[in-house]
Formats: C-alpha cells, sequence, structure tokens
C-alpha cells in the first residue's frame, strides 16, 4: 500500500469549477509511477531491462467532486498478481476531510519490449515479482 499526494490546478477544472473526470484517470497513473518509484522498479528502471507495464483495462467511479486547490491522497494497493498481469485499486480522498472523491482500478500485465509479448516476472526478473508478492493485499 502506498499513498501519493495530487494537488488540483486549475487547468484540470471544468466550467462548473470542478475536476474534468480525465483527470482522475491521469492521477492514477501518477500513484502508480510512484508507487513503482518507492519500491525501487520504476519505469524508467523497468524500461533500461526491456520491460514494459501496458494497461490493459481502466475503470474509475466518481463519489465527490474535487476542485482547485484541493489535495488528493491517491491510496493504491495490489490486489491481484500472478506474475503475468496485475491489479491496482485506487482509493482517493480529500487531504484534511478524509471526503471520498473517487476509487478505481487498473489491469496491468507485462511484455518485452522488443518482442511486446507478454513475459512471466517470476522467470524473468524474480527480484521484482517477489516484491510485488510482498505488496500484494488480500481481499
Amino acid at each position: 500500500m502506498s499513498k501519493y499526494i495530487h494537488k488540483v490546478q486549475y487547468y484540470e477544472t471544468d466550467r462548473m469549477g470542478l475536476t474534468h473526470h480525465s483527470n482522475y484517470i491521469r492521477w492514477m497513473e501518477e500513484a502508480r509511477v510512484d508507487f513503482l518509484d518507492k519500491i525501487g522498479f520504476g519505469f524508467d528502471k523497468l524500461e533500461s531491462m526491456g520491460i514494459s507495464s501496458p494497461i490493459l483495462s481502466v475503470n474509475c467511479k466518481y463519489k465527490n467532486g474535487s476542485t482547485f486547490g484541493d489535495s488528493v491522497e491517491i491510496e493504491t494497493k495490489i490486489t491481484k498478481y500472478n506474475s503475468i498481469k496485475f491489479t491496482i485499486e485506487y482509493v482517493m480522498t480529500k487531504v484534511g476531510t478524509n471526503e471520498l472523491v473517487a476509487t478505481g482500478s487498473t489491469d496491468l500485465c507485462f511484455i518485452n519490449l522488443k518482442t511486446r509479448k507478454p513475459i512471466i516476472l517470476k522467470k524473468e526478473l524474480p527480484e521484482f515479482d517477489n516484491l510485488l508478492r510482498k505488496y500484494l493485499v488480500d481481499e
């Protein structure tokens, strides 16, 4: 489980002053990148090893709006993992009030950058495989 803080920028809001719905998907990516950096396997490191992690699906449920100047805490947790695919779930709350803003999830896999074929982390990168298993949350 990891936490990431995003401060809502003016350009992320719409004419009603609310955060445009598309930004929550981008914030999930920011939180995912931050999580991978924190555990020592950021995208730059993975790509230098010839590994990428494309999105297979994304889901976001909007609960309450956020506005310019709000800080949103995004909690990430791995809820499924099998050495090829994994699911990260996100819970977004306003800092200071803990008001639930949105929840979401992303399904990802691991591929070889050259062949674009799926890889099995347990075989290709056991150290990373063990680390992801350590962060797997059973729900």
